[in-house]
């Protein structure tokens, strides 16, 4: 398994006393991805999120949205007990599982997902690897199962805002491989692997989320 150290101006989060990690971006955002989610949230059933990094979001999603059973994962291991600290008190957040979503083959750990999260990870890693991760998710969704991605973006091939341009170019210094991916691309990349796209939804601070589903079998 392959193991991608992220840019450390990318993924910045300060542990606290008791073991739980904060991360700005995280409690920034949390309340309007919650608000997301109950809109668009299964009833019921399974939801995994991938890169649950601090365990933040787990918790407020574990919270808001008491009818799934989650499933939290996170490729560092210092970011797991963070969100195991996080979750301790939730029944229906399982603790959270080692993964590297980059890789291939992990859907097999993992199928019939009524919903998948995945925040904040694609412009940290190459075009390649967003192919990989949603060809997974496509594989690990159960039939009329959910996929929400949400993160920066660009906006028809251009960045929309000075911090989007400043935040992309720090990025791509420190890989080339990496940065905002385009919108248009990433709605040809849903449909690709069979995955229906709902809705794309603006979100505050200029970012998108992508709300799909895979189809009804």
């Amino acid at each position: 398994m392959t193991k991608r150290k992220l840019p450390p101006s990318a993924s910045v989060a300060n542990t606290a006393e008791d073991g739980k990690m904060v991360a700005p971006a995280a409690s920034r955002n949390s309340d309007v991805l919650c608000a997301l989610l109950r809109d668009w949230a299964p009833p019921q059933g399974r939801s995994l999120e991938i890169a649950s990094g601090t365990g933040q979001h787990m918790a407020a999603f574990a919270a808001q949205l008491p009818d799934l059973e989650w499933q939290p994962t996170e490729i560092d291991p210092d970011r797991r007990a963070s969100i195991d600290a996080y979750v301790r008190e939730f029944p229906n957040v399982a603790l959270a599982e080692e993964l590297d979503a980059t890789a291939t083959g992990w859907h097999a750990r993992f199928v019939g997902q009524n919903m998948i999260v995945l925040i904040n990870l694609i412009h940290l890693i190459s075009w390649q690897e967003t192919r990989t991760i949603v060809a997974e998710v496509a594989k690990a969704l159960a039939p009329s199962g959910r996929f929400v991605l949400y993160g920066p973006f660009m906006r028809s091939g251009l960045l929309t805002s000075d911090g989007d341009k400043r935040f992309h170019q720090a990025l791509t210094e420190q890989d080339p491989d990496i940065g905002y991916k385009n919108d248009t691309e990433t709605l040809a990349l849903f449909e690709e692997f069979g995955l229906n796209v709902l809705k794309t939804v603006d979100m505050p601070a200029n970012n998108l989320a992508f709300v799909t589903s895979r189809p009804a079998d």
